[in-house]
């Protein structure tokens, strides 16, 4: 048995157990080949994401990193994120202002947040993530949504905060570019974000 096995042993040991969860416990968590998120105190444990799933989200992060950077933030794939006691999640993308890598980043410092849905999970990026956030009071929302028959077509819907609630800002049908000056200047280009 290697060390790996050894690890995933010990994560999966301590997933049989019941909740709920303190933020320490579930940081205790080795990683793993799944991805284990921590809401209010239970953990909600999915699959790594499909391949064409991450093939879209490293052209996003590709998009987005240089317009980023140029204005003093950061561009990340998959960053533990605390919304608020007891409740941890990694969205597919962040732009944040924070300069330092720790485990976790408060919701504080993160300016957007964007998932890419997955047929397993849309309805949970588009309505519940969404609310998460919004709660967080996470200032924009970038929802990717890939054509599932295939992925040969993605639409962006870039949400902003307005009092509790996001509320459609700009959207990119397939074929059209999201050009956005907030939370900073950049462009996103539909067709950059097909699968091929």
């Amino acid at each position: 048995m290697s060390p790996c096995d050894t690890r995933t042993m010990s994560s999966k040991k301590l997933l049989d157990r019941g909740g709920p969860w303190t933020e320490e416990e579930f940081l205790a968590l080795e990683e793993t080949s799944t991805r284990i998120e921590l809401i209010d105190g239970s953990l909600l444990v999915s699959p790594a994401p499909h391949r064409r799933h991450q093939d879209i989200s490293a052209r996003l992060w590709l998009s987005v990193f240089a317009s980023a950077e140029a204005t003093g933030l950061q561009a990340r794939q998959a960053v533990n994120v605390r919304l608020g006691p007891r409740t941890i999640v990694i969205p597919d993308l962040v732009v944040e202002s924070a300069r330092e890598g720790g485990i976790v980043e408060d919701a504080s410092n993160v300016l957007l947040a964007c998932e890419i849905t997955s047929p397993s999970n849309a309805a949970t990026d588009r309505f519940g993530k969404m609310h998460f956030y919004a709660d967080a009071r996470i200032p924009w929302y970038l929802l990717v949504e890939p054509d599932f028959d295939g992925y040969k077509s993605v639409t962006l819907r870039l949400f902003r905060l307005a009092e509790k609630k996001y509320v459609p800002h700009k959207i990119a049908e397939p074929g059209e570019t999201l050009t956005s000056d907030k939370p900073f200047p950049f462009s996103i280009s539909t067709d950059d974000l097909r699968v091929y």
